[in-house]
């Protein structure tokens, strides 16, 4: 049977997927595979690449939201493992699983996993730190909300409370100067906010552009020009709409392998949900790094 190391957060989204726990290792056994649960608790109390190197695992499943996924991708490359990567998503936010396609039909999915379905993707990584991210790295307003939401309100009132966050978060609004090198280019402008972005999908839109692909070797950076609040709000009902925002006045677009984002202000980054380092930032693109089931 194949071995298949599932790495679950058990307080994720509604908490309820350590419900599922008996039905989804009974529905691998059916496929022929066999999964090793790894509970996680957080922090620098997982050693989730200690446990894949153990454990030598013929493909690994992360189950929860966007952050456990980072936290997963992470510590297969700390294992230096390059082996499929499943994603149930069972969190608040579920963005790179929802433009991968993968949906709630488990069942099915299984049954892609069982035939080894994949396709590479792309992944960014932040040069300083070297940590890597999978779906987004982003900075400014309501780019933290993610992590700034308490656990009980995400649970209860799912990605409801991200928004509420965010429409408190709008009355406050001011810019802030950046400096950006995009491949040898430079842009100097006010914004609101930044997102680089390796999929369409970003907090819960349904795609803030049209031509952004995770398997093209590319970064996609928009950034929110400082504009008057109809203006942003006309911007955040494109974006809940789910039409693409890439070729808005409002909206600085830049594609690129690589990125340096400086400003001079002393500002925090969000990395696939989970709290990033202080700005400045450097990021490349590292071309399908990563093999997901899908």
């Amino acid at each position: 049977m194949r071995k298949l190391a599932l790495i679950y957060n058990p307080v994720s989204g509604n908490a309820l997927f350590k419900v599922k726990l008996d039905w989804l290792i009974d529905s691998f056994q059916r496929h022929g595979m066999v999964l090793c649960p790894y509970r996680t608790r957080g922090g620098t109390l997982d050693n989730i690449s200690r446990f894949l190197i153990d454990l030598h695992p013929d493909g690994v499943i992360a189950a929860g939201g966007d952050g456990t996924v980072h936290t997963v991708v992470n510590a297969m490359i700390e294992a230096d493992t390059d082996i499929q990567l499943g994603i149930f998503g069972s969190g608040t936010s579920n963005d790179f699983a929802t433009y991968l396609g993968i949906h709630d039909d488990w069942e099915s999915y299984i049954e892609r996993i069982a035939a080894g379905e994949s396709r590479r993707v792309d992944l960014g990584v932040l040069e300083d730190s070297k940590r890597y991210f999978v779906n987004v790295v982003s900075a400014g307003m309501l780019t933290g909300i993610a992590h700034e939401v308490k656990s009980t309100y995400k649970n209860t009132l799912g990605r409801v409370a991200y928004y509420l966050k965010g429409l408190g978060e709008i009355p406050r609004l001011h810019s802030f100067p950046v400096r950006i090198l995009a491949d040898g280019a430079t842009y100097e402008e006010d914004i609101f906010l930044f997102v680089v972005a390796n999929s369409p999908v970003v907090a819960g839109m349904k795609r803030i552009g049209t031509d952004i692909s995770v398997d093209d070797g590319m970064l996609d950076l928009l950034a929110v020009k400082k504009i008057s609040l109809p203006q942003f709000m006309s911007v955040a009902a494109d974006l809940f709409s789910g039409k693409s925002i890439t070729e808005k006045e409002s909206i600085l677009h830049i594609r690129a392998r690589s990125f340096e984002i400086q400003t001079e202000q002393e500002l925090c980054s969000d990395l696939d949900g989970e709290c990033g380092p202080v700005l400045p930032l450097r990021v490349h693109t590292v071309p399908l790094a990563l093999s997901v089931y899908c």
